[in-house]
Order: structure tokens, then sequence, then C-alpha cells
């Protein structure tokens, strides 16, 4: 595989944004990103919108063919407006991510309040009704995603905590979390340096787990996000098996750049569709966008990466080396 230096791997749908505040039809403030799923032929979409309040919910969105989506009305997950939750969810709920399994489908979102944030989860059979189902972690503890299926007998859960890594815990109940492990953490000098969390539910390959993940760079004129992959193993996905060393998609149109927080993609979920892989990510926090690219060359993308930055880090210390021949025999 030949990677070409400025050119993103992902296509971009042409018709891009897929959904804005112009397509809904009702007012809102904005419109963030959403969790995707497929369900009996159609894909199931959860959006995060924020009112003209200010507080952000949770909208059903359904679609035949993963590109035109019908947005509710009527929210599907709303903030709790008394007993204990408000403390913890009273000025929203957002960033849903949708993991079938077990005949249902678990939805791990960030919940809001007085309180700061923490993660929890919610369950639904049909995407008519919903059932909380209690919280998955501690305060400041963001993007939660559940693996579809259970590691080693034991449900698996992603979390980006706030020192900026990406951890994993394990539970044999979906109550009680623990064996955590990193999984990745934020790489000095790189396009993820300053902060990484887990983007849409892990897909299961030959290779291993596929993870789509998003990276955050500061820079002098603002923080800059862009999506990554890497490949984590199938018993064990603390182990990365490979990580691409260069973005999948970067900020480049201007729904990509101007908007509530510019320059910013940010998914929370993704399918694949006959060896293509459907990326539904968020741009600039203000729409709903789609790229494409085949499973395959994500996969190639991965080790190629892999392989160029270790082979790069091998020849920056041979021609500066740490410690010298002398230094190195004492």
């Amino acid at each position: 595989m030949s990677i070409r230096t400025g050119r993103d791997i992902v296509h971009r749908w042409a018709g891009n944004p897929l959904i804005d505040i112009q397509d809904l039809s009702f007012p809102c403030s904005d419109v963030h990103n959403a969790g995707i799923v497929r369900m009996n032929g159609n894909v199931m979409m959860l959006v995060t919108i924020e009112s003209l309040q200010g507080y952000t919910r949770i909208h059903r969105a359904a679609s035949w063919d993963g590109i035109n989506f019908t947005v509710d009305a009527k929210p599907f997950m709303t903030p709790p407006k008394s007993g204990p939750r408000v403390l913890y969810e009273g000025f929203g709920v957002r960033d849903p991510r949708i993991t079938p399994m077990d005949g249902k489908f678990y939805i791990t979102y960030l919940a809001e309040g007085q309180a700061g944030w923490r993660l929890a989860l919610a369950c639904t059979k049909d995407f008519e009704t919903v059932e909380y189902l209690g919280y998955l972690s501690q305060v400041d503890v963001k993007n939660g995603i559940l693996f579809p299926k259970k590691i080693n007998g034991k449900y698996a859960l992603l979390k980006r905590p706030c020192t900026g890594s990406i951890w994993v815990s394990y539970s044999e109940d979906l109550t009680f979390w623990g064996d955590e492990k990193v999984v990745m953490i934020p790489r000095s000098g790189h396009w993820d340096n300053t902060r990484i969390g887990g983007s849409a539910v892990p897909i299961e390959i030959d290779e291993g787990w596929l993870l789509i993940y998003y990276g955050f760079k500061e820079t002098s004129h603002g923080g800059l996000m862009r999506l990554g992959a890497a490949i984590l193993d199938h018993d064990d996905p603390s182990k990365v098996i490979a990580r691409s060393s260069i973005p999948l998609i970067s900020p480049r149109e201007p729904y990509e750049r101007i908007g509530d927080i510019p320059n910013m993609l940010f998914c929370c979920g993704a399918i694949l569709r006959e060896g293509e892989l459907f990326i539904y990510y968020g741009g600039s926090d203000s729409c709903i966008c789609l790229g494409t690219v085949r499973l395959e060359e994500v996969v190639d993308f991965c080790y190629t990466c892999q392989a160029e930055h270790d082979v790069d880090c091998a020849e920056l210390l041979k021609a500066n080396p740490l410690v010298d021949d002398e230094q190195e025999g004492k």
C-alpha cells in the first residue's frame, strides 16, 4: 500500500453534511454526534441535539440506505427533571454509542450534571422504548464504548478518563467494573499527542478488533481533532497490534472547520456493509457527516503506518543514539 502525503483515505460523501439544522423539522441550537447500528435491514441512528435552552438530548433517526435519515422531533432520551439522576444528568445526555448484543441494543452515553460528567448505560430492543440501567464509571470519564461480545466471559468497556488515554475494564454483570488496563496513550510529536478517545464500537475482524478513535492536538490557534484507527488483540484488547501513525481523515471542508467547535471531527459510530466501512462523524459539533473506505484499506493502513513509524524511529535512534557504545559498556 502506498500512502500519499496530505490525502485522506476516507472518502467523504458528496452530499455532506448528512444531517444539519436545516434538515430538522423542529428548532434546535445545533447537531452534534451520532451512534449508528443496523436493525432488520434498516439503519438506526441516535443523534445528539442541543436544545435552544442549551441542554443536550438524544433523538432517534432511521434510514433504509444509511444516507437518507428522518430525525424524530420527539427526543428518544432526555435529561431527567426529577429524582436522584438529576444531579448527574440534569444538564444533558449525549454522545451515544450503540452496541448490539444478546438480542438487545445497549446504549452507552455521556451523562452531564452539576456534579460533572460520567458514563451511563441504557438498552432497547426495538428503539421504541428505552430502559435506563445505571452508571458505568466514576466522575470525569468519557467515551464509553461496550464491545459487541463478551471477552473471556466478561463484558468489556473502553473509556477515556480525564488523563486523556484509552482504557479497558471488565464486568460480569454490567454493574461492577474492574481489572482496568491502559490500551493506548497519546503519542508525543504525533497528530494525537494531547489526548485520545475511542470513537465507534469496535468491529470484529480477522486480525482482532478494529477501533476507530479520535486524536486531539493542541495548536497555537486552538485544538485540532482527527480520526485514526488501531487494531486490538481479539482476546486481550489492551494489546495494540497495529496503530495508524497518521490520521484516516482530517478537518478540511468548511463544514468540518467552521462550527460550534472548529476543526473537529468526532465519531460515535461506524458500520460495515459488504466490505465497506461507513463512518458517521460529527463536523465541528454542528452537523453529521459520512465517510466511506474499504475495510482492507484501513487494515493495511494501520499495519503500513505502524511499520513506517517503527522504521523511522529505528533510523532516528541510529542517527542520534541515546547511549553511546562506551557508556553502554559501563
